[in-house]
């Protein structure tokens, strides 16, 4: 199989991901301003949802271009992927109507933490291919470990939720900061390797 195929069918995906989560936002009916003010937290969480898949397409479409052959290992790791990750709207749609509940944003933060541990998961097994490469293997071990701290990130968030939920919800948004800021250091090693 061709990267190209994997990488489309990885695309449809994400894109029906994205699709379900924005026809979760309803429109009110009244036509006042407090109306939509009232919507925030559906937004809020759409917001941080489409953002956080943004990141993992990005991060995806680079990592597809370092599979040197796709095998089932590949496939199987981009499968869970995928298969996490389009939990995510069921997760936003269940914050954004529960207003930030404490479960809600548990179940939120355990499905970001799979969606960070699954692609980890993809991120090794596509590592494991270019062994003999010493640049992409630098750029695999600073990119594992980044995806390591984010879900540790994810995960301490769920064991706040019971002291904060609004703290669980901020640290909730660290990774997806961490991801959106450039790393240089992998902004120039993505150089070297193209």
């Amino acid at each position: 199989m061709k990267t190209t195929r994997l990488e489309a069918f990885s695309d449809g995906v994400i894109a029906i991901i994205i699709t379900i989560m924005v026809l979760e936002l309803k429109v009110p009916h009244d036509t006042s301003l407090g109306s939509l003010l009232e919507m925030w937290p559906v937004f809020f969480s759409y917001a941080l949802s489409f953002i956080t898949v943004a990141i993992y397409w990005m991060n995806h479409h680079h990592l597809i271009h370092m599979v040197r052959r796709i095998d089932s290992g590949v496939m199987w790791a981009n499968m869970g992927f995928l298969f996490v990750l389009s939990l995510l709207p069921f997760a936003t749609a269940y914050l954004g109507e529960n207003h930030g509940a404490r479960l809600a944003v548990a179940v939120y933060g355990l499905v970001t933490t799979a969606c960070g541990i699954a692609y980890y998961a993809l991120r090794h097994a596509v590592a494991c291919q270019t062994r003999d490469e010493p640049k992409l293997q630098e750029l695999h071990r600073c990119m594992l470990r980044k995806n390591r701290l984010a879900a540790g990130i994810h995960l301490l968030a769920v064991s706040l939720v019971f002291v904060s939920t609004w703290l669980s919800l901020a640290i909730l948004m660290l990774p997806a900061a961490m991801y959106f800021i450039p790393d240089k250091q992998v902004e120039k090693l993505i150089g070297e390797t193209e």
